[in-house]
Formats: structure tokens, sequence, C-alpha cells
């Protein structure tokens, strides 16, 4: 057996590259042909039913809102679900003023199955169908992994980020199938980027790129997936709410420091009209804002500069301070992460 991989180690490799390189242009064909056919042929989601998760929680006050505006603006029907009624209901009433044609608030909590079950079951009396699946509910921490006193602080973390999705999307499937719907998840740019200070937060945005991965292959033409990847967006999450490394489930209601060092922060309501857009057009992965696919190829082909860069902007002391480059950078510049004009007063 080792004789026998050592005779694939030899031959893979280069065959491999060899076979790359020769359908390339087929493959560079196929799909321009296919970046062109979906401007022609754009999803119509006009009185489809859609359910958006994480409506009101972490990420979601700001950017899954405005896929809400997003879908609502095309004449669909919504189901917005998150925990907090009241600020669901706001963004529902908003919803109707851009143009959904109804929208049902669930309040449940998506990491608790029989509540997932609930959402689907609901969702189908109301409408009859389900179109669109978009899983967003998740929340996150700013603290090294050491720093850590408790490791309950990691289970509401992993519980909503990664369950959130799994559950709403395995009771979802039959209906979607039904309807050769489509699932967009939010993977964010941290499933693949090592941020510092994040790492169970990254660790369970890289199952969920993982699970939609597999997905996509057992579905096949069945039902769609489209897997996004915003980087910094303006949030809850960028206002400085994380789980707290003391254990504490809850979101930590106080401004703190985000440590985002140089990357901008970028509106929620472009990043949103980019990913429903991408959602529509039937694209596999949308990255937002698009500059950050620049790291992906050092993700790739250089993954020790990478780390190096990371490591040297987040984790070290810059020379003569106790605080990393990063912060460093955002006091000189003026520049503070949570401190932005927000698009929901626009959208008001």
């Amino acid at each position: 057996m080792d004789l026998l991989h050592t005779a694939l180690n030899l031959f893979l490799p280069p065959a491999g590259i060899f076979f790359l390189v020769t359908i390339s242009p087929t493959l560079a064909f196929i799909k321009a042909c296919q970046w062109l056919l979906s401007y022609v042929f754009c999803e119509n989601i006009y009185r489809k039913v859609v359910i958006i998760t994480g409506a009101s929680s972490g990420i979601g006050e700001h950017y899954v809102q405005h896929l809400a505006y997003q879908y609502g603006e095309r004449g669909a029907r919504l189901v917005l679900v998150a925990r907090r009624d009241d600020l669901l209901r706001r963004v529902a009433d908003r919803a109707r003023k851009r143009g959904a044609k109804d929208v049902l608030v669930i309040p449940a909590d998506v990491a608790r199955k029989e509540e997932c079950k609930r959402v689907i079951d609901e969702t189908i009396d109301r409408f009859g169908r389900l179109d669109h699946l978009v899983n967003n509910a998740g929340v996150t921490h700013s603290f090294f992994f050491e720093e850590a006193t408790d490791t309950s602080a990691f289970t509401p973390l992993i519980d909503i980020t990664f369950w959130g999705d799994v559950y709403p999307t395995y009771y979802a499937l039959p209906h979607l199938r039904r309807t050769r719907g489509k699932i967009l998840v939010t993977a964010s740019v941290a499933s693949w980027l090592p941020y510092p200070r994040m790492s169970m937060y990254n660790s369970a945005k890289a199952a969920i790129f993982n699970l939609y991965e597999t997905l996509r292959v057992e579905l096949g033409s069945d039902v769609g997936v489209t897997i996004a990847m915003p980087g910094w967006i303006e949030s809850e999450m960028t206002k400085g709410k994380f789980v707290s490394p003391e254990g504490d489930a809850a979101l930590k209601p106080e401004q703190r420091d985000v440590d985002v060092g140089p990357f901008p922060v970028a509106y929620a309501e472009e990043c949103a009209q980019a990913i429903v857009t991408g959602a529509l057009r039937g694209k596999h992965y949308v990255i937002y804002p698009f500059w950050y696919s620049t790291l992906l190829l050092y993700r790739v082909f250089a993954p020790e500069l990478l780390e190096w860069s990371y490591r040297l902007l987040f984790v070290s002391k810059a020379p003569g301070t106790d605080e990393p480059p990063s912060k460093i950078i955002l006091k000189t510049t003026g520049a503070q992460p949570h401190l932005y004009p927000s698009s929901i007063q626009k959208a008001e």
C-alpha cells in the first residue's frame, strides 16, 4: 500500500496540473457563458415565499434587515425569524413599505430544532410553499481562545451560528425540493480568513461553508445553494456586541472596541443588494466587498504570508506600546469601525 501511495504521489500532482491547464480554456468559456446567462435569466422572486432567519440579532440588525428589504422590493412574501419580536415587527413594517406582498413574523430561537420545525410548519400553513431559505443567524466573540475562563462561552456561539443554520435547512429541504428553490447562507469571509480573537466563530463559519458545499453536491440541480461571504459589514458585531469570555450566553450590550484594523466597514444595504442579486442569478458564491477575493488567493497559494500578516496586525504589540498595530492604525487615522452613518437611517 505504501508503494501504491508513493506512485500516486509522484504521478497525480503533475498529471492533475497538466489536465487543469489543458481544460482551463474550456472552463473559462463555460463560466463566461454562465455569467452572461445569469444576467438574462435572473430569477423573478415576485410573490415567492422567502424565510429569513437572524433578522434581529448579531449581524442581523443591519445586513439581514436589508436582505428583507431587497426581497421586499422585488415583491416577495417574507417570513422573518429571530428572537426579538419588537424589532422583527419594525423590519416587517419597513419591508411592506418597500413592496413586500405579505410578511409573516415568527419569533423563534433557531438554535432549538423544535422551534425551527415550527417556523417551517407555520410558513407552509400560511403560504403553502417555500421558495428561498436565507440563513443568517450568528454571534461572534472578541477574545483569544486561551482567554476564555469558561468553555460554556463557546456553546451559545456554536448553537446559534452553526445549528441555527442546520436546523432550518433540515426541515425546509423537502419543501425547497418541491419548488426547486434556493438556499442563501451567510458564511462570512471568516470561514477562510484566520481572524484572531474570533477562533470559535471562524470555526463555526468554516463548518457552515463546508456543510453547504456538500449539500450542493448532494442536492444537485434540485435546490440551488448560494454561499455569501461578506467581510466587515455594519452590524451589531462591528458595534461591539459579543459573547463574553466569562461564559455569559447573552450578547454584551455595551460599546466595545472592534479590532478590524485597516479593513473598512462596508454598508449593509450595498452588501445585501449584491448578495440577493447574486442568489437570484444562481451564483455559487458571493464575496462582498469583492476585494476580499485577493486575500482568498493568498489563503490558497501563500497561507504562511497571510498568517504572518494577521499576526503582525492583530496579535503582535506595536513597538513601545501594549497594543497591536491594528488598534494603533485606528487611533492614528481616527477611524472607529462602529461610528459610521447607518444605512438603516436611510432606509427609514
